[in-house]
């Protein structure tokens, strides 16, 4: 089938509200195939994808040894019986993720108050299927641990759309048709940005009065934050932040959960963003890049936490899905951890982006009367276009997209204005491939960008 065949029978029969196809055909193309970091669509065309859709393919898409596992499972066992008859990969990737989370953070004895040495953490996890059922699950993780049901979370905040998740994701275009139907434990606070073009003096204070607010008009079990805010801009907080957060959480008696579907595996230059100010959570969302492509995803606590709120199982779990822990999903997700510790991705991905982030940084765009900034850590960068008063520029930056497109690169845009351009490719993406991209993007913003 051809592209407008394939969009034609989309039109038909797909709810209109979930693929933008333009009127003059510019938009979308349709995938056919994709390895490594490129994507073919359905007339054959070429693309390098700066996407990794969606920070999926971090291993490259269609990993051969990631795709070999699958090939392999598809075999043995296709489906299992998630919370009753479980299988042998469901608890190796339990014990797999138990180890480069919270045993990876506290492989040295940790010194208690008294000054004898604690013992060293482990995890437990609870498998999902999607990023935002493991932020479901660690919002019932909270309430079940502490019996208080209030969630702090943040301005710009995107933690995925079902009704609990949504519950916690700040942005108005996706609320407000279902705000009835939201549940209210969620009281937001602003996400505090590390940028040069912005106030920072006394903003921990700021922060710390809001928070006290909140603390008279509600009981808050949990304090639930994204280290850099993806799908809000590619928003980088000060340093100071997190640890403020872990202060806070540990001073009031709340859970400390870091949402790194988008930033963890290496993203962002180190195996999870927390790690770059030595913050251990209590829980940890996971997801995207988790299996390189198939829909599973984990709600990892320590295992104290975790203890205290899930019983022990009786024969009936509190919180389960069908497809839970799911044979294939595992496989895949063991051969993916495999690889990125393999190829040292984590390693590469703060080389490369520190690299990328100074070439976009370095972009200019006078003729267009565009104003561009770059932040980022890692492979997760973001170029903010605005216009010369200051207002974000979000249909500049769709049309900069749309004309990408057509020079054979796939971007996406983030940020309640739609005006960031996020560069997240898969971690194995060279150099040569990114120049290729910033020189697009320079010849770009040489002239009037294209409608």
């Amino acid at each position: 089938m051809n592209t407008t065949e394939v969009l034609q029978l989309l039109r038909a029969h797909e709810v209109r509200n979930v693929t933008c196809i333009a009127p003059d055909g510019s938009w979308p193309v349709v995938w056919t195939r994709a390895r490594g970091v490129h994507v073919w669509d359905a007339e054959g065309r070429r693309y390098v994808d700066l996407t990794a859709a969606f920070g999926v393919a971090a291993t490259g898409h269609a990993n051969p040894r990631v795709v070999r596992a699958a090939q392999r499972q598809l075999t043995r066992l296709l489906h299992a019986m998630g919370d009753v008859h479980p299988h042998p990969l469901k608890a190796q990737l339990a014990r797999e993720l138990s180890r480069i989370t919270f045993e990876r953070w506290t492989e040295r004895p940790r010194e208690s108050a008294s000054g004898e040495n604690q013992p060293l953490l482990t995890g437990k996890t609870l498998f999902c299927n999607s990023g935002f059922e493991a932020v479901e699950a660690a919002l019932k993780t909270a309430v079940l641990a502490t019996g208080k049901p209030g969630v702090i979370a943040f301005e710009g905040a995107y933690h995925g759309l079902g009704y609990g998740a949504l519950s916690v994701t700040h942005r108005e275009f996706f609320r407000r048709p279902f705000r009835a139907q939201l549940g209210r434990f969620a009281h937001f606070l602003p996400f505090p940005e590390a940028a040069p073009d912005r106030d920072h003096d006394g903003w921990l204070e700021r922060l710390a009065d809001a928070a006290r607010r909140i603390l008279r008009r509600a009981k808050i079990g949990a304090v639930l934050v994204e280290p850099i805010q993806g799908r809000g801009g590619i928003r980088m907080p000060p340093p100071e932040f997190l640890p403020w957060l872990r202060r806070f959480c540990d001073e009031h008696g709340a859970l400390l959960i870091v949402d790194e579907i988008y930033t963890g595996f290496g993203r962002t230059g180190r195996w999870f963003a927390c790690e770059h100010t030595g913050v251990v959570p209590d829980v940890i969302c996971l997801g995207k890049a988790l299996a390189g492509g198939f829909p599973i995803s984990a709600c990892v606590g320590r295992a104290d936490v975790m203890d205290a709120a899930w019983p022990e199982s009786r024969g009936e779990a509190l919180h389960t899905s069908t497809f839970a822990g799911h044979p294939v999903g595992c496989a895949m997700a063991m051969a993916q951890l495999s690889e990125i510790e393999r190829l040292k991705l984590p390693e590469r991905a703060a080389l490369v982006g520190t690299w990328l982030l100074e070439r976009l940084g370095a972009l200019r765009a006078p003729r267009t009367g565009l104003r561009l900034s770059a932040r980022g850590m890692g492979l997760m960068v973001g170029l903010e276009v605005r216009r010369r008063d200051g207002a974000p520029a979000g249909e500049e930056a769709f049309r900069i997209v749309k004309a990408m497109l057509r020079r054979g690169y796939i971007l996406l845009t983030e940020g309640e204005h739609g005006n960031v351009l996020s560069f997240t490719p898969p971690l194995t993406i060279s150099k040569p491939q990114l120049r290729g991209a910033i020189a697009a993007l320079q010849n770009l913003f040489g002239g009037p960008i294209p409608g």
